[in-house]
């Protein structure tokens, strides 16, 4: 996956000039921060240098990981024609640029963002779309209280990691008041990240949403550690990307989580690819969660024709109809 050109652009210019030792070293200390999902009341990027190597290193992982779970959303809602945004812990507006690449009817998005160089970024990045009403605003969720409207559309992207069980159970809850219509969680693809999707998850159901994706059901999830439920997008590296990871392969694959919940009931896929498929001669393999509540792995040969051929088209994280 690659960033839309005007997004891909902006960030290239607000590189232009940077240093690559000053964005090397920058970016491996915010990549510490957030493998080690530090929380010391500090935010992960506060100043240029840090906001220059998450442009250059996590953007494009986090545009392609927000993408593919607004994808498999839509997938499931295409009727759902989404006019207002709000994203809360925006960064530099990843999410906004992945929804309104989803959803073009998004006209209106107001943006929370803590960190203040974030948010003189993401303006900054803005500029570069096509014109629609956006504000930011700057709320510390684990010292503020969430106090806005109902929004379309609500977006929490690889924030809950950043905040003690408390806060991310208080976010979640003011989130779910704010949405009017679906609201997406997208964390980490770790095995920490799946325990926070899962607690978002029963404390979502428990208020009264429906479960959209990845899941095929509203039961238990099936899954048992150490095995745990995530997926996986391959992101194209750019020159600049390449040299502040210090890396030669052009291409990075982000792991991720995420969960889909609505206000109204919603149809969901009957199974969801939850590992790369294993084919071989007349044969492939798949591992699914079903909406039975089981997750299982079945065997779909040549001699089911249409079931095979579907089964041969999937990849890990499809839905697909078994």
């Amino acid at each position: 996956m690659e960033l839309p050109p005007a997004l891909r652009d902006a960030v290239d210019a607000a590189l232009e000039g940077a240093s690559t030792a000053a964005l090397a070293e920058a970016s491996a200390m915010l990549s510490q921060r957030y493998r080690s999902e530090l929380r010391d009341g500090r935010f992960h990027v506060s100043e240029d240098d840090a906001a220059r190597a998450y442009l250059a290193a996590r953007l494009p992982a986090t545009f392609a990981a927000v993408r593919a779970a607004m994808d498999a959303a839509e997938s499931l809602l295409p009727e759902f024609r989404p006019k207002t945004l709000l994203d809360l812990g925006a960064g530099p507006g990843t999410a906004m640029w992945a929804a309104r690449d989803t959803w073009p009817t998004i006209d209106d998005t107001l943006m929370i963002e803590g960190s203040p160089t974030m948010r003189r970024w993401g303006e900054t990045l803005a500029a570069s779309a096509a014109p629609f009403k956006r504000e930011w605003r700057g709320v510390d969720f684990a010292k503020g209280k969430l106090d806005v409207d109902t929004h379309d559309l609500v977006t929490i992207a690889y924030v809950l990691d950043e905040l003690e069980e408390a806060g991310r159970t208080a976010l979640v809850e003011a989130a779910w008041r704010a949405t009017g219509a679906l609201l997406l969680i997208v964390e980490p693809g770790t095995p920490a990240g799946w325990q926070r999707i899962l607690a978002a998850r029963a404390q979502l159901i428990e208020a009264g949403a429906h479960v959209v994706a990845p899941c095929a059901h509203e039961a238990l999830c099936p899954i048992v550690s150490p095995d745990w439920c995530h997926f996986s997008r391959r992101v194209a590296r750019t020159k600049i990307h390449l040299r502040s990871k210090g890396a030669v392969v052009p291409f990075e694959d982000e792991k991720f989580i995420y969960l889909a919940a609505s206000r109204a009931p919603a149809p969901r896929a009957s199974g969801r690819v939850l590992s790369p498929p294993r084919a071989s001669s007349g044969k492939v393999s798949l591992k699914l969660c079903l909406a039975s509540g089981a997750a299982e792995t079945r065997l779909f040969t040549k001699r089911e024709g249409d079931r095979f051929k579907a089964a041969r088209r999937v990849d890990w994280g499809d839905a697909i109809d078994v």
